[in-house]
């Protein structure tokens, strides 16, 4: 099936059959998938972030995937960067880019004129105003933001002395506030792009997610966390991962396995409702009922790619 798109993504809460769906559907559209999860950068989470397995990508090229040691730092920005590049090189090849995953913000930030306050950025600026900082000090810093930007002033503690110079150098550079600068971008698309969402009844969603860390601590997941923190693997952005976390706090002797395993299952329900809200009050999304199950809904999603060039070919 040839769809008149740049990008297709698929997004939904975790536990909601976004693999299998991705697999299928690339199938369909002679499509490549690019990872649209957070944490399934990083090499050695696998069990935990239920990563895809050789077996389940059947055939179907995934990129973006165990890009990243376990200790180090990954940004959204930095994944903006990596997934545009991704999707060059896959359009280059002639085939379909898919971006599949459960990080609203990191999806969001690739398909849309998504700017972060990072590019407001002028080191001599900075070093000028670190000057003035050390030969007037921070009260005459801070009256400036004040006057200027009232509402960053107000977040920002006068003693804060790295968050009080970046919000004057944004300030400097782009001629916005911080809020501004920000609000500003994440409207504008910048691929032709349908994002296909899947959804299910909220009690079945959180039964499947119950299930799920049952069979993750059947397939390991106590071991692949300890083997982590044997490495000394600490106070980084991965094992912040709910899974990790409260796995640790098993380890570090704060609670029981049970105690542990029953927060992992209250932790993830609450993150599927957070994905849900996201995805709901920030993207433009088709939605299925992930309830139907894999095959029905790729004969749905086909049907609605069909009426969706239809409806591009009248406008």
């Amino acid at each position: 099936m040839k769809i008149d798109l740049d990008v297709l993504a698929i997004v939904g809460p975790t536990a909601s059959g976004k693999t299998a769906l991705s697999v299928e559907l690339a199938k369909r559209v002679d499509g490549e998938i690019i990872n649209g999860d957070s944490m399934q950068v990083y090499k050695g989470l696998d069990v935990g972030t239920a990563k895809i397995t050789p077996e389940e990508m059947d055939g179907v090229p995934h990129h973006l995937f165990d890009i990243k040691e376990p200790d180090e730092p990954f940004s959204v920005a930095d994944y903006q960067e990596a997934v545009r590049g991704c999707i060059a090189e896959v359009q280059k090849r002639g085939k379909m880019p898919i971006i599949v995953g459960g990080t609203g913000l990191y999806i969001q930030s690739v398909l849309f004129d998504f700017r972060f306050t990072e590019e407001a950025a002028d080191l001599q600026v900075r070093e000028r105003l670190e000057r003035e900082l050390e030969e007037k000090g921070a009260a005459v810093l801070y009256e400036r933001l004040a006057k200027i930007d009232p509402a960053s002033a107000e977040k920002i503690h006068p003693n804060n002395h790295r968050r009080l110079v970046r919000a004057l150098e944004i300030i400097e550079v782009s001629g916005k506030t911080k809020a501004e600068h920000e609000n500003d971008a994440g409207q504008a698309p910048l691929y032709k792009h349908v994002i296909i969402g899947l959804d299910m009844d909220r009690e079945i969603l959180y039964e499947r997610i119950n299930q799920r860390v049952d069979v993750m601590m059947e397939n390991g997941l106590l071991q692949e966390v300890q083997d982590l923190w044997e490495q000394g693997i600490r106070g980084v952005q991965s094992v912040q991962a709910i899974g990790y976390k409260e796995l640790y706090s098993y380890l570090e002797g704060r609670s029981t396995l049970d105690a542990a395993v029953e927060e992992i299952k209250k932790n993830t329900r609450n993150y599927a409702k957070r994905q849900l809200t996201y995805f709901r009050n920030k993207l433009e999304i088709a939605w299925f009922d992930a309830g139907k199950g894999t095959a029905e809904n790729i004969e749905k999603i086909s049907e609605f790619m069909k009426d969706f060039k239809k409806e591009k070919r009248i406008k």
